[in-house]
């Protein structure tokens, strides 16, 4: 089964690019991910059981790309953290605590958390999207909750 990129783009450029940004923590980068799995998935002949098939191909893909892109020499210095939380959220927002707190957490709990939290996956899909067991995402979003819980209560008890 193929569907045409042409309709796969609209239905799923916002969630790839909600992946790819938090492995590459800049809008350009998770842009051009985006951009490149579309590409390879034109030119891929692959055939895909079904679309369900081809969403984990395209989530799967796009982390690859992210990090390639987050490896690469050019990509090595990286923006301040102020400036992708205020590209993401103004700063009026109510989430934007929450979300720079996300952006705080190391890669993979980051990346687990996107996808469980943001793109409804199950804990097996995220398992095969980022090439782990399944116990290993348990415990990144373990991790990741615990982490969060803890920061954003002593940022609670500060401004008390």
């Amino acid at each position: 089964m193929r569907i045409p990129v042409e309709i796969l783009i609209p239905r799923y450029k916002d969630h790839l690019f909600g992946a790819a940004f938090s492995v590459t923590q800049n809008q350009a980068d998770a842009q051009d991910a985006v951009q490149n799995t579309f590409i390879r998935y034109h030119q891929s002949s692959q055939a895909f059981d079904g679309e369900e098939h081809i969403r984990l191909w395209l989530f799967r893909t796009v982390y690859n790309q992210a990090k390639d892109i987050r490896k690469s020499f050019w990509k090595r210095n990286k923006v301040s953290l102020d400036e992708v939380v205020d590209a993401y959220y103004p700063a009026t927002s109510s989430h934007r605590d929450l979300f720079e707190a996300v952006l705080r957490l190391p890669e993979k709990q980051r990346s687990a958390m996107q996808l469980y939290y943001y793109e409804d996956y199950s804990i097996k899909e995220i398992a095969a999207i980022l090439g782990c067991k399944e116990a290993a995402v348990k415990k990144r979003l373990s991790r990741a909750r615990a982490t969060l819980k803890q920061k954003l209560q002593e940022e609670w008890d500060e401004n008390e």
